[in-house]
């Protein structure tokens, strides 16, 4: 699963790296990124097909729902059910988006206690989620879009530390992710082959409020 994450790569070296068109969005860097807070995705317009970055709430909020504060609002969608769901399976086949991260924390759970590990990419490169995203609008004509993040098995290398983990997705996949391209996506629904470095941080990420580059240091 992926319930905490680092996105602190600068505007123009992501804009560089999807080759984003259009303006840029504001957003401060992040070491705790959160459900309920914005995140910038990687999303292409349905008119211009251009890649846009845009900020996005994590926590799903279907189209279809009625009443927002009694509507269940996943950071995380299951890859074996996502084309089922009735909470993902749209989104999934029309809304599909990148999730750029530098690193995700997972909980190891050891003698009743959960330690925070921190995962990174071992070549240094960012990481790629693949998400799925959504437009909702209030009654009031307010509109909130959000996303979640689709998660699988873990590969062998985090296993000891969680049996899910996000989707990964290498640059090739992208094009057909974001349906730039035809072609099966459900087979992108695998854990990654990358090679992954993991270091036990500080019992500090787990408040929300603390949100600076020393979360990321190895105890």
């Amino acid at each position: 699963m992926c319930g905490r994450y680092a996105a602190f790569l600068p505007a123009d070296a992501i804009a560089a790296l999807f080759k984003i068109a259009g303006p840029m969005p504001n957003w401060a860097p992040t070491w705790n990124m959160a459900p309920t807070r914005s995140a910038p995705v990687v999303r292409r317009h349905p008119e211009t097909h251009e890649r846009r970055l845009d900020l996005l709430r994590w926590g799903l909020v279907p189209h279809w729902i009625k009443d927002l504060k009694e509507t269940r609002q996943p950071i995380n969608a299951r890859s074996e059910t996502i084309a089922a769901t009735p909470m993902f399976r749209d989104a999934f086949a029309r809304r599909r988006c990148l999730v750029p991260a530098d690193a995700f924390y997972e909980w190891q759970e050891i003698d009743g206690a959960k330690l925070p590990w921190a995962i990174a990419r071992e070549d240094g490169a960012p990481l790629v989620f693949g998400g799925i995203w959504e437009g909702w609008r209030a009654p009031d004509g307010s509109a909130i879009r959000s996303f979640t993040i689709a998660t699988t098995g873990a590969c062998p290398a985090l296993r000891h530390l969680h049996e899910r983990m996000p989707v990964v997705l290498e640059e090739p996949d992208w094009p057909l992710w974001l349906a730039e391209t035809e072609g099966d996506v459900s087979r992108l629904l695998r854990p990654s082959c990358a090679g992954f470095r993991t270091w036990r941080v500080a019992t500090a990420v787990n408040n929300v409020r603390n949100d600076t580059a020393a979360l990321l240091e190895a105890l």
